[in-house]
Order: C-alpha cells, then sequence, then structure tokens
C-alpha cells in the first residue's frame, strides 16, 4: 500500500484585505475566482442595504446589489481601480452611481407611463353619431362617380394612389388633387349639413 500526499487547494481566507483580493482578480489565474467570490461575499451584504436604504425596495436592492458588484469585478479585472487598499470607499461609490442611475430611469419610465397614457385618452376618436353618418352617407350619394370611386377605393378597398391611378386611367398626381378636393367637398357637405 502506498501513501499519497495531498497537497490542499490554496484558499481565499475571509482574512485577507480588500487590496490582496483585488491584486488577486486583477492578476488572474486560479486564484482569481476563489477572490471574487469572496469580494462579492463580503460587499454584498453591505450593498444591500444601501439599496434598502436608498431605493425603498427589496427588488431594487437586488438589482443593485447585482449591478454593483458587476462593475467592481470588471473594473478590478481591468486594473482600473487605482486605490485597492480603500476598495470599500471606491465600492460605495459605485453604489451612489448605481442607485442614481436606477432610480433616474425609474422616474424616466414613471413619466413615459404617465405620458402614453394621457396619449391614449387624447387618441381616442371622437362618438359618431348615426345622424353624422347618415349626413356622410348622403353627402358621398351626392359625388360625382370618379370622385365616389377616389373614395371608395381609397378608404374601403385601401388601395395605394399608383393603384387607383391605373384603374381610372390617371395620374398619381391627378388622383392626389382629387383626393384632396373631394375630402374637403365632403367635410364642407358634412358640417354644411350640421348647420
Amino acid at each position: 500500500m502506498a501513501l499519497a500526499f495531498v497537497l490542499p487547494l490554496p484558499t481565499v481566507s475571509d482574512e485577507l484585505p480588500d487590496s490582496e483580493l483585488a491584486r488577486r482578480i486583477r492578476d488572474g489565474g486560479a486564484e482569481a475566482s476563489r477572490a471574487e467570490s469572496a469580494l462579492c461575499k463580503r460587499f454584498a451584504p453591505r450593498i444591500r442595504v444601501y439599496g434598502l436604504r436608498h431605493l425603498k425596495s427589496e427588488p431594487a436592492a437586488a438589482d443593485l446589489v447585482q449591478v454593483v458588484l458587476v462593475r467592481v469585478l470588471e473594473a478590478l479585472r481591468a486594473g482600473s481601480v487605482e486605490n485597492t487598499a480603500n476598495l470599500a470607499a471606491y465600492v460605495l461609490g459605485t453604489c451612489r452611481y448605481a442607485a442614481f442611475d436606477q432610480q433616474r430611469a425609474e422616474k424616466r419610465q414613471r413619466a413615459i407611463e404617465a405620458g402614453a397614457s394621457l396619449l391614449a385618452e387624447d387618441v381616442l376618436p371622437p362618438a359618431a353619431s348615426a345622424i353624422d353618418f347618415r349626413r356622410l352617407f348622403g353627402c358621398l350619394q351626392r359625388l360625382p362617380d370618379r370622385d365616389s370611386q377616389i373614395v371608395r377605393m381609397t378608404f374601403l378597398e385601401d388601395r395605394t394612389t399608383d393603384e387607383i391611378a391605373e384603374r381610372l386611367k390617371l395620374t398619381a398626381g391627378n388622383v392626389r388633387v382629387l383626393r384632396h378636393r373631394v375630402l374637403a367637398r365632403l367635410y364642407q357637405c358634412v358640417e354644411g349639413a350640421r348647420a
């Protein structure tokens, strides 16, 4: 029976200072993932408390934890954190900016929703009465045949200007002019019938 020597895997102790964790993350290698895990365990509860205090919501605080940890880890991997001895201050600053961004995005979303609800109310078509339809139908019956065809093909058959021009043997520009004039006459007819 042979004896085997088992070397213990190097571990990242919770006792390591922030600067050593930052160095290991920056240098990469086998220790980087353990250092990242230790850093996350160390700062996640603090970030969550900051989020709860400033964002007043558990889901928002959970989002803040993820956003801040990702930003901090990316900065450490890139070596862009200058003072790793004071990593806690860097994390706090990142919390402030991320929380501000979340609050601003939430305000913007509320403003968009409020504007959309107002817009939806303004866009509703006016209520049409049976009298309006009778007036319009009467005015349509009084139109010459070609004008009536242009209105019918445009609004009922949903044909393009070019299709209407080909069917009526006119130019597309002529169809546009005729349609504009017909709609103006219909408007005057319907409004005149109201008076």
